[in-house]
């Protein structure tokens, strides 16, 4: 948790470190999993049309290339410390940063 100069805390949320469940949490989802599909109402949830499906299309992967890389020893262990993933975690910031001075 980091507090910047005017005062707002910032708060990261990361999926390979979720916060631990409260008991009434617990007891929430404990309900709702026991709960049978018939008791689900659905009346907020707008009707999707099969035009809606034929729409959607799935995002483009980008092809990786596997290269050999120097970095900073604690810049590694920055990144291997958050976790697995930690290459995907460096090519996101790699392009975040690409993104940015592409628009610049």
């Amino acid at each position: 948790m980091k507090k910047s100069a005017s005062n707002t805390t910032k708060l990261t949320l990361s999926a390979n470190q979720l916060p631990p469940l409260t008991a009434q949490q617990r007891a929430e989802l404990d309900a709702i999993a026991a709960m049978p599909d018939e008791a689900i109402d659905y009346s907020d949830a707008p009707m999707l049309t099969d035009a809606f499906w034929q729409a959607v299309s799935l995002p483009a992967t980008e092809q990786k290339t596997q290269i050999t890389l120097r970095i900073d020893s604690d810049v590694l262990d920055f990144f291997r410390h958050t976790g697995k993933r930690y290459q995907t975690k460096i090519n996101a910031v790699l392009r975040a940063y690409v993104d940015a001075h592409k628009n610049a």
